[in-house]
């Protein structure tokens, strides 16, 4: 009887490490990596989207910011972390889709060192000029370029970002020929903009709105492929007859290669619910976003579609790093 009741509790003497190995994910913090700058938009979007899933998860979710390099410091931090799921992070337009063609080098893949999680929002930008420009509409535009070419200037956040790639898709689609002014942020060409140092900017939507409230700026299109309900009355470049200059700028929660499928459907399920929350999705909405969601493989969809699209722009504009 007595060597029968130690063979029976051998096994459970046996399982016990194996209990402990599987504890319930997760089951300490979180660290999501910005790689961008604080207080801009992917800062602020990636603190919103990770209280979110921290009330989800019931951890808490750190964000760490790394910029640097166009996005691609923190990117790589990314994708070179151990696939456990306690680093993950805010994948972008620029580090997932333009810089492998604007850099000469990249420390990581973007299509297979990344792994794609939940595409989070995605937004149009804004053709801007000053109040009191004469042009109309994006054609009048156009003309006053080819009347003089090399002569209007274009500001943006700095090479190869959405500001310049729209407008120098723009420059290629209608045929003209303008002077690219990059600034280290984007509201300092907002600033030189209203101040009249520059003609013309494509600005993101979310900060688009205080200039065109202001009254300082008006908007000649979005490049969406519908219209903004923020702004009904600005028409699409395709309704002016430039279907090519859609530009939409996106992010959305990535980690790294090697993310088991439990992770994966643990991690885009709480991001899908914390994009769910109203307060979340009025904060995206309010700003002219569109909140998105959805799975990897929609994500997945997007950057291998995105991906050649500017590599294109980027090698027929000969756009290179500073």
């Amino acid at each position: 009887m007595k060597r029968r009741l130690i063979l029976q509790a051998m096994p459970v003497f046996l399982a016990a490490p194996a209990v402990r190995a599987n504890d319930r994910y997760p089951s300490k913090p979180i660290t999501w990596i910005c790689p961008y700058g604080a207080g801009g938009n992917a800062d602020t979007r990636s603190r919103l989207v990770a209280k979110g899933m921290s009330a989800v998860l019931g951890q808490p979710i750190i964000v760490d910011n790394k910029a640097g390099a166009g996005g691609n410091i923190g990117t790589e931090l990314i994708a070179r972390a151990k696939p456990d799921g306690y680093t993950i992070g805010m994948g972008n337009f620029a580090p997932l889709s333009v810089n492998h063609a604007l850099f000469k080098k990249l420390n990581f893949d973007p299509l297979n060192d990344i792994s794609p999680i939940t595409l989070i929002e995605r937004g149009p930008l804004v053709l801007l000029i000053r109040a009191e420009s004469p042009w109309k509409n994006a054609k009048d535009l156009v003309a006053a370029a080819k009347a003089e070419p090399g002569k209007l200037s274009y500001a943006s956040g700095g090479i190869g970002g959405t500001h310049h790639l729209s407008a120098a898709l723009f420059e290629h689609t209608a045929g003209i020929d303008m002077i690219h002014v990059p600034y280290k942020s984007g509201s300092a060409g907002a600033s030189d903009l209203m101040g009249g140092q520059v003609q013309l900017m494509f600005e993101q939507m979310y900060s688009a709105l205080p200039s065109l409230r202001s009254g300082k700026v008006r908007a000649l299109a979005v490049t969406a492929r519908k219209r903004n309900p923020l702004l009904p009355d600005v028409p699409t470049m395709a309704e002016q007859g430039f279907p090519e200059v859609e530009v939409l700028n996106w992010q959305g929660l990535v980690g790294p290669k090697g993310l088991s499928a439990d992770l994966m459907a643990t991690l885009g399920q709480a991001c899908n619910k914390a994009l769910a929350d109203p307060d979340v999705r009025e904060k995206i909405t309010s700003q002219g976003n569109e909140v998105m969601g959805g799975t990897p493989e929609q994500f997945a969809a997007l950057i291998r579609a995105e991906s050649p699209r500017w590599g294109k722009v980027v090698r027929d504009a000969r756009i290179t790093p500073e």
